[in-house]
């Protein structure tokens, strides 16, 4: 096959497969906020529902009928929203979103719908149907929700060059937070976690952004302290082992960690001698998943195309949807009322006025549905709506024994039931707002007791790491090898830094660098200088020095810009040497003695290091005597 018929066979096939990916398998339905795997669960547990639990084996067996992938993703798919709380009842072992534990086989393991659910998820004749995959069952185009389910539970998917991370939120904020969106107030929701802990939202934008999540962490004395909550994305596995990895980096000193967690998180954390409460709770911030930043990109399908969206649009989507949905229920519901209205005013008037008597002498069907239209005709101000075949048909179904037990009060108190019904529909269509509103608020008294809000939001500052760093780093030198470094077991000057901390070396032949802990360097000359280096500060020296010919200079330098590990020089000529480092802007006098000539009479001077001005590194700086000098010294 050539490339010029492969080429349109490709891209055809690719823009097909990512469609269906995107469409039907990874992004949500803004309507019901399921993905097609969620869908299909819940239908088939509403199809099969009966009350009781279902073993997760045959709830999965079922849902393959609908849906066309293997069982392994309906299994998981199925425990993710179990362990949501909402929809789905759980009984046996469903795993652990605390630690990470994963279920027990789906033979193990049951399931049902929770009153929830089964109250607000479902209503089948007003649900819009297509055939399954295989043509043999009919699944929901999408589920007749009066929730913001994709709110409620949260979602991730990843599809073909998109992706959706929507963060989960609290029951009852949502539900008010629609309430008010209908009485035009200003909404503003945040997410809520399983999980608990801290949540700050500074950085969070109506569901762009970032929030920042931490564990509860709460000390016992100086030297305990117990983590009681650990954030979203991730388990107690998952913060025990970044404490451990932080302690053997030794960013973190631990002395021993337990965990004694169950349903609820609870890590202690021994300290190690030296070591405080109040001093490490930071680290573990810093340094360890006990700290977690969070990005939240909302995509769902709408119309058939993925939707970039935010929170307010989403809720005022769900609850414009809501409003729809109980509109089209009291709509349906009024027809039902009307038609049982239709039918009880006509069944009263055929036994009441014994139309039924006119039938006894036909013959012929014909006759008797004449004889039945003829008996209802003067009575047709009293009808409800025009009166059909159908209706005619049903009159005559009418048993005998129906007929003469027939209680002409209780069919007036049921007529007089069904007015009463029809008004109050009818009432509730005209304010349909205020319905909308007081179902809402149903909902809120009957189940917002089972949600409280687990995540509490605050604000925290960030932990400066560079603060909060431990210097565990001994950077050693040896001076008759010339090494530095971490792995150095020389102990001519030593030196204990972080992992930010920078360290300037000053040779004697004149050159210095800057570097973080290294393991082990060469260095060209004998260090003269070997202490921290503040980056922000600098470092001032006064500096006086010999070249080839032994000619001295004397300059000031201010180190502060540099790149880290990078040799600098700080005199002219690789020759020369360094005779004295004098740090900060000093004022000394200089005692200097000249090299030994023949016929010399003036054999010294004395130079005045406060009559030398800051300069660049690379400057040569002021000569400081007419001859070649053999000694200087310090005058104090």
């Amino acid at each position: 096959m050539s490339q010029t018929t492969l080429d349109p066979l490709m891209r055809r096939n690719f823009l097909e497969y990512a469609s269906y990916v995107i469409v039907d398998r990874a992004i949500p339905d803004y309507r019901d906020g399921c993905k097609p795997v969620q869908r299909r669960i819940l239908q088939t547990l509403w199809e099969v529902d009966d009350g009781k639990f279902h073993k997760v084996a045959n709830v999965v067996g079922e849902t393959m009928k609908l849906h066309p992938h293997g069982d392994a993703s309906i299994f998981e798919a199925l425990v993710v929203m179990a362990n949501k709380e909402y929809f789905i009842e759980r009984q046996g072992n469903f795993g652990n979103v605390i630690t990470g534990d994963r279920a027990a086989a789906a033979r193990y393991i049951e399931c049902r719908l929770t009153p929830l659910a089964r109250e607000t998820l479902f209503n089948r004749h007003l649900t819009h149907w297509q055939p399954s995959y295989d043509g043999r069952k009919k699944e929901a185009e999408f589920l007749p929700a009066k929730l913001p389910v994709i709110l409620l539970l949260g979602i991730d998917g990843i599809a073909v060059g998109m992706a959706t991370k929507i963060l989960p939120h609290n029951f009852c904020e949502v539900l008010q937070a629609q309430i008010d969106l209908l009485e035009n107030r200003s909404v503003e929701l945040l997410p809520d976690f399983i999980q608990g802990g801290l949540m700050d939202a500074s950085d969070y934008d109506a569901g762009r952004g970032r929030i920042r999540l931490r564990a509860r962490i709460e000390p016992e004395g100086d030297k305990r302290v117990i983590i009681r909550e650990v954030p979203y994305g991730t388990t107690t596995e998952g913060v025990i082992a970044s404490m451990e990895a932080a302690a053997q980096k030794g960013t973190v000193k631990i002395g021993s960690i337990n965990d004694y967690t169950t349903d609820r998180v609870e890590i202690e954390v021994h300290l190690a001698r030296g070591v405080y409460a109040d001093e490490v709770i930071p680290q573990l911030y810093a340094y360890t998943d006990c700290e977690l930043s969070i990005s939240s990109n909302i995509t769902v399908i709408r119309d058939g195309r993925p939707w970039e969206t935010t929170v307010p649009d989403l809720l005022y989507e769900s609850t414009l949807g809501l409003r729809n949905q109980i509109k089209a229920e009291l709509e349906w519901e009024l027809e039902q009322l009307e038609q049982k209205h239709h039918w009880l005013t006509l069944e009263q008037i055929f036994i009441e006025n014994r139309v039924y008597k006119r039938i006894e002498e036909q013959t012929t069907q014909a006759g008797v549905t004449a004889a039945v239209y003829a008996g209802m005709e003067p009575f047709t101000q009293l009808f409800i709506r025009a009166m059909t075949d159908d209706d005619v048909g049903r009159l005559l179904e009418i048993r005998i024994r129906r007929i003469s037990q027939y209680d002409i009060d209780k069919n007036r108190r049921d007529i007089d039931d069904i007015v009463r019904a029809i008004k109050q529909t009818r009432a509730k269509l005209r304010r349909l707002t205020k319905t909308t509103i007081d179902y809402l608020s149903g909902l809120l008294e009957k189940y917002g007791h089972e949600h409280p809000r687990r995540t509490e939001i605050t604000a925290f500052e960030t932990v400066d790491i560079r603060e909060v760093a431990r210097a565990h780093h001994k950077v050693n030198y040896d001076k008759s090898s010339g090494f530095f470094g971490t792995q150095v077991r020389g102990s001519d000057a030593s030196v204990n830094m972080s992992d930010f901390d920078k360290l300037l070396v000053v040779c004697e032949d004149g050159t210095f660098r800057i570097t973080g802990p290294v393991d082990k360097q060469l260095l060209p000359a004998r260090a003269i200088h070997y202490a921290l280096f503040d980056p922000e500060a600098g470092a001032r020296f006064t500096v006086v020095y010999r070249d080839a010919q032994r000619i001295a200079y004397a300059k000031k330098v201010h180190i502060l810009r540099f790149i880290n590990n990078r040799e600098y020089e700080l005199i002219k000529g690789r020759e020369g040497k360094i005779a004295q480092l004098i740090p900060g802007d000093s004022d000394a006098q200089l005692h200097c003695e000249f090299v030994k000539a023949k016929r010399q009479r003036v054999t010294s001077c004395d130079f005045d290091l406060g009559e030398v001005d800051f300069s660049g590194i690379t400057a040569r700086g002021r000569r400081i005597a007419a001859k070649p000098v053999a000694r200087i010294k310090v005058e104090k």
